[in-house]
């Protein structure tokens, strides 16, 4: 086994071993500002890239209220859905724009927030969770087929260390490729759900 796989094989093993913001971890009790960093910083500290990055700050909080990505907290205090929603804001701003994200929120927080009707913001998150956590074998085994292409890359060179860089190279342009593809069909979706519903939401 090369170099190249083998970081690959110990990333996917990283990677299974993060923890996510499970449905049944989710307070059902209201938390004050400081409480709602500490909770999301505990479940997703495996997901940050240096010891330093932050996961969420007061001033994300305040800044996606004042952009209507949050609806404002009642007397201070963030509900079980506020935690929903940041959980969904949190894995969405590494892709999409603010734009997007409202888009894509907005309709979520006005149909599923704060409400005993089902479906709710619990009911979403809990099937999203589900539908979410039963892709990652088959991602492990994309990235896996990815790897091994990469690694059968360049075959015909003799410098070991030209060749070992242009496999990662390899391995991270597929990848990227599949991201930037996979984020122009989400952008594409954003657009045709909003040329559709826009208007209505505008006059609603």
């Amino acid at each position: 086994m090369n170099d190249n796989m083998e970081s690959v094989e110990n990333v996917l093993r990283k990677l299974a071993k993060i923890n996510y913001i499970k449905p049944g971890e989710v307070p059902n009790i209201n938390l004050y500002m400081d409480q709602v960093t500490t909770f999301m910083d505990e479940h997703l500290s495996d997901s940050k890239r240096h010891e330093n990055d932050k996961i969420l700050t007061k001033t994300m909080i305040n800044n996606y209220t004042k952009n209507d990505l949050l609806p404002p907290p009642v007397r201070k205090k963030y509900s079980k859905d506020h935690l929903y929603v940041l959980a969904f804001i949190y894995y969405f701003k590494n892709i999409l724009s603010i734009s997007d994200i409202q888009k894509l929120i907005k309709p979520l927080t006005d149909n599923f927030f704060d409400t005993d009707e089902t479906p709710n913001l619990d009911n979403v998150y809990r099937e999203i969770y589900n539908m979410c956590k039963s892709q990652a074998a088959s991602l492990s085994r994309d990235v896996l087929e990815k790897a091994k292409k990469a690694s059968n890359s360049f075959q015909y060179l003799d410098n070991q260390e030209e060749k070992d860089f242009l496999e990662l190279f390899s391995m991270v342009s597929l990848l990227s490729f599949d991201v930037y593809m996979k984020k122009n069909m989400i952008e594409s979706l954003i657009d045709d759900y909003t040329s559709k519903h826009g208007d209505k939401e505008t006059n609603s």
